[in-house]
């Protein structure tokens, strides 16, 4: 990572400040805030309030109650200070921010996933089992499947999916869709967030 970020340091030297504004970064499964702390100092060196999402490590259902309850206060609390936020979602922060953008449009400005694989079947990665482990869902489960296809579904807000043909651990495919600007890097799943192509096109996104 280090060597891929010394190739890219003029490309990152070069990003032009940011438009201002919130930004939420929610983890993957298993992270906490403190996987996105490269993230977000890079953000807040542009211009940006970025944060994290506040409810420990990501275990889906369980961190955000089922309904994403709990991460939309946050979001709310946050947009009620600073007006509407822009959520990065990683791997399965991904689908999260989608959800909460799907029932509160009115809280979100944008939102950019990274290596989320929200656009298919969970099953096509190689996490399916310790998601259900970690979470105590079932991809089959009917309000799963449900809640999967709300995710899918075209946000009524700007969107922007991050993914790689190489990721490894989910299927790239799944990670984007033509209702949105999808943007290929060349970078496996573990450190996406942090891969300089990553930095760049996420500054990209939030600056339109």
């Amino acid at each position: 990572m280090l060597a891929t970020r010394w190739r890219h340091r003029e490309a990152l030297a070069a990003v032009p400040p940011g438009r201002g504004g919130a930004v939420m970064v929610l983890p993957g499964l298993f992270d906490s805030d403190g996987s996105s702390l490269v993230l977000r100092r890079f953000l807040g060196g542009l211009g940006y309030r970025a944060q994290g999402w506040g409810l420990g490590r990501n275990l889906g259902a369980r961190s955000a109650d089922g309904d994403a309850s709990r991460l939309i206060a946050r979001v709310e609390a946050l947009a009620a200070e600073a007006g509407p936020v822009a959520l990065v979602g990683v791997s399965l922060g991904g689908l999260m921010a989608r959800l909460v953008a799907h029932r509160r449009p009115d809280l979100v400005s944008r939102v950019i996933t990274v290596s989320s694989p929200y656009a298919g079947s969970g099953r096509a990665t190689n996490v399916w089992r310790a998601f259900e482990w970690a979470t105590g869902e079932r991809l089959d489960d009917p309000a799963v499947v449900a809640r999967c296809e709300e995710i899918a579904a075209p946000l009524p807000v700007p969107a922007t999916a991050i993914w790689s043909r190489h990721d490894g651990i989910v299927n790239g495919r799944i990670c984007h869709d033509p209702s949105a600007t999808c943007v290929e890097v060349s970078s496996g799943h573990l450190g996406a967030h942090i891969h300089p192509e990553v930095l760049i096109a996420i500054a990209e996104a939030l600056g339109k």
